[in-house]
């Protein structure tokens, strides 16, 4: 399993037009074959900052969401909302080991 963190600065003159883009990525996302998660967070002591949680089954099924329609229509949206480039970090998986706690 791989999980991608991806910490996103808005604009805050952008922010409701980034969670309305944001919703509608995760909501084609979360049917992507491989997808287990895919949150949409935001700070609660900073309203331009967002993490977003991804999490697929393998790298490739994570490479194959980058080619997605919804996500590159996702980031091309996003592009000027944000005060700075996008953090992403990914992660293996080490608990819980059991997918069915997922």
């Amino acid at each position: 399993m791989i999980v991608t963190t991806v910490t996103v600065y808005v604009k805050p003159e952008n922010i409701n037009d980034f969670i309305e883009a944001s919703t509608e990525n995760h909501e084609a996302s979360i049917e992507e074959p491989g997808n287990v998660r895919f949150d949409v967070l935001q700070s609660m002591t900073d309203p331009t900052r967002f993490l977003l949680y991804e999490a697929y089954q393998c790298e490739e099924e994570t490479a194959a969401h980058k080619k997605t329609e919804h996500y590159l229509k996702w980031r091309r949206k996003v592009d000027s909302w944000m005060a700075k480039a996008r953090e992403g970090v990914s992660h293996r998986v080490i608990c819980p080991r059991d997918r069915s706690k997922w």
